[in-house]
């Protein structure tokens, strides 16, 4: 789940910014590259925040982290061409992010082990897998 959504950049930046960065050949929106960027950009965010000890995805999402989700996906939409202030804004979202990653931030949000298992070793201590190399 993103923290940001086409939505939430149009409401930031406009929509003239925003179709500017992220066009199809026929001058329309590409929802795909903007939906890249969002996940780019909660993917980032998700690594300093679980640093910290946070569950991941956030939930709820502080306004905080919206804010700074769509800074990030708006620097990675401009690419090599970002602007002083474009590269500010993700500049200073990583600045909060990190002081987040080491404790010095609070979200507000409860901390705690990740509720998803994707990933985890699981143990079955009553089902023998290897019998010492007889087959």
């Amino acid at each position: 789940m993103p923290y940001c959504t086409k939505a939430d950049l149009i409401e930031r930046f406009g929509e003239d910014e925003l179709l500017s960065l992220a066009h199809d050949q026929d001058g329309t929106m590409d929802d795909a590259v903007i939906d890249r960027a969002c996940d780019d950009a909660s993917g980032e965010i998700d690594g300093y925040v679980s640093a910290a000890g946070y569950r991941v995805p956030l939930s709820p999402v502080p306004r905080i982290v919206t804010a700074y989700a769509c800074d990030i996906a708006r620097y990675r939409l401009y690419d090599e061409h970002a602007t002083d202030q474009v590269q500010k804004r993700y500049d200073d979202a990583v600045k909060f992010l990190r002081s987040v990653s080491r404790g010095e931030v609070k979200l507000g949000i409860s901390t705690g082990p990740a509720s998803s298992s994707a990933g985890s070793v699981q143990m079955n201590p009553g089902r023998q897998v290897f019998n010492g190399g007889g087959f």
